[in-house]
């Protein structure tokens, strides 16, 4: 079993939390507040991977020039106003 000292603000909320019936115990609010945790963890986890590859990628000169992707961006997003303008 595990103990901590979440101090009085938090106490009185997982107590407003019981209270008005959103969780059924004290208990059910920690491990809601635990899997949270770990979600947001798995998340920064799989974000952080996904950085170290894009790193990976312009080290290995695997990049194109920005001014090339927005160009290409450009040139779409133009041509679906275009489309929306002028419906065939």
């Amino acid at each position: 079993m595990i103990s901590a000292e979440l101090g009085k603000q938090l106490e009185s909320y997982i107590q407003q939390l019981v209270d008005t019936g959103r969780y059924g115990s004290k208990s059910e609010v920690l491990r809601e507040g635990v899997r949270l945790v770990q979600d947001r963890e798995t998340r920064l986890a799989a974000l952080d991977a996904s950085i170290m590859r894009g790193i990976a990628d312009a080290d290995a000169g695997r990049t194109k020039p920005a001014s090339n992707v927005f160009d290409r961006l450009e040139a779409k997003y133009s041509a679906m106003a275009d489309k929306a303008e002028n419906p065939a």
